[in-house]
């Protein structure tokens, strides 16, 4: 029975197929995972529809988590039946970025875990929290390691900051339970009402329809009661970077993240520079970033909010219903 699914160049939805695959003994370094869930990233989804050109025969996605079945030589740290989840970046363990693009970034430069078995360098795993599932923990890869590296990390978020995201996909609903869970003000933006109310329900202290307040950024400033917010989670990318730098605060922090509403546009570089606003390219983390995310997670209690989940079979149907934007929170892949 088939228990992968690859990318056939050139790459769409239509054209991922299924196929068998064994699993490989684990060399010296390595562990063999029976993987049980994934989720899908803004990332994933470039790749499989070839906005991002992967390797004929590729196996997609980025986040696995599964549990140990065979352990090779050298491995201290992990034993048959630990509980393991991927890391975004395979070879950034610790440290400032030394990174060459995406060539270590399972489900792009290298297999990902849109299959039954993976074989794996056990360097490129770790724990995930305890009190999780296969497919809360399949979450927190890419989305969870961004938005703690986004605040915790080059944000250094403090209680009684300010914190603005934008929409309700996974990097902006993880940031949202960071900063609450931090202390912070939250004040979130979406076009739709009932999202927000669903954000307000997680905690957003203020909420704002960009659809009706065009002029979001300013909105943002006058609901922070402190002349701008002091972190912007930017997710929309030139679309949306102007407003951004309306809202944050002299001296505040912008991290851009996404592209969703443009690669390229004018950015009001004057703007910036009289604020003094640091603005900051954010792609993932480190496997120790992973690593202190968990812990968080533990001591917060922080959950994922997963929206709906796919079997394996049916990775294009889920990646079909990320491209609609209904969705609130994770789309996960169980792997039965």
């Amino acid at each position: 029975m088939p228990n992968a699914i690859r990318i056939r160049s050139p790459a769409t939805l239509d054209s991922l197929y299924a196929d068998t695959v064994e699993p490989r003994p684990p060399g010296p370094g390595e562990v063999v995972v029976r993987m049980r869930a994934s989720s899908l990233n803004f990332h994933d989804l470039v790749v499989v529809t070839g906005h991002l050109r992967a390797a004929d025969g590729r196996i997609p996605m980025s986040d696995g988590a599964g549990e140990v079945l065979a352990v090779g030589g050298g491995v201290d740290d992990l034993q048959v039946g630990d509980r393991v989840l991927s890391t975004f970046f395979t070879d950034w363990p610790d440290g400032e970025p030394d990174l060459k693009g995406f060539s270590s970034v399972p489900g792009d430069g290298i297999d990902g875990y849109a299959c039954e078995f993976a074989t794996v360098a056990a360097g490129s795993l770790t724990r995930f929290p305890r009190a999780y599932s296969f497919e809360e923990a399949a979450t927190l890869t890419c989305a969870g390691v961004t938005a703690w590296r986004a605040l915790m990390v080059e944000g250094r978020l403090k209680a009684g900051e300010v914190v603005l995201v934008q929409g309700s996909g996974g990097v902006s609903i993880f940031a949202l339970q960071l900063a609450k869970s931090a202390g912070a003000t939250v004040i979130a933006t979406s076009s739709s009402d009932e999202k927000l109310e669903r954000l307000r329900a997680l905690g957003a202290d203020h909420l704002i329809n960009y659809k009706r307040t065009s002029d979001w950024g300013a909105e943002a400033v006058r609901l922070s009661g402190q002349g701008g917010v002091d972190h912007v989670i930017e997710i929309g990318g030139a679309g949306t970077l102007p407003q951004s730098m309306q809202a944050v605060r002299q001296g505040g922090h912008i991290s851009l993240i996404g592209i969703l509403a443009g690669r390229e546009g004018v950015i009001p570089t004057s703007l910036l520079m009289r604020k003094q606003a640091r603005l900051q390219g954010i792609t993932v983390g480190s496997r120790r970033h992973q690593l202190d995310l968990v812990r968080a997670c533990e001591a917060t209690g922080i959950k994922p909010v997963i929206d709906r989940s796919f079997p394996l079979p049916q990775l294009a149907d889920a990646f079909r219903y990320q491209q609609s934007g209904a969705h609130f929170g994770k789309i996960c892949v169980s792997i039965p």
